[in-house]
């Protein structure tokens, strides 16, 4: 029995693969917790529109809203290096 139909949030495999890559880039200090919060962030999405499945625009819409300004450039960049287009998700440049 898959996470779908036991009611349990999962993540788009792709989606996964490119979430750890970008986890990757971020300082050991701080992984852990930007892990946790872009993860809770992207379940909070999903659970609002009834879906059970992360996908691409969903970790996308988690880290702008979990990134401090500060820190936005550095996290663009990584998704561009990981071929993540995030702007046709509604972001600028």
């Amino acid at each position: 029995m898959d996470n779908v139909t036991q009611g349990r949030i999962t993540w788009d495999k792709a989606t996964e693969e490119k979430f750890q890559e970008i986890l990757k880039q971020i300082p050991d200090l701080i992984r852990g917790i930007a892990e946790t919060r872009v993860s809770k962030k992207a379940e909070s999405i999903i659970r609002q529109e009834n879906r059970w499945v992360i996908s691409e625009k969903d970790m996308v819409d988690a880290f702008f809203a979990e990134t401090p300004p500060a820190f936005r450039e550095a996290m663009k960049s990584g998704m561009q290096e990981l071929g993540i287009d995030y702007t046709k998700y509604g972001y600028a440049k």
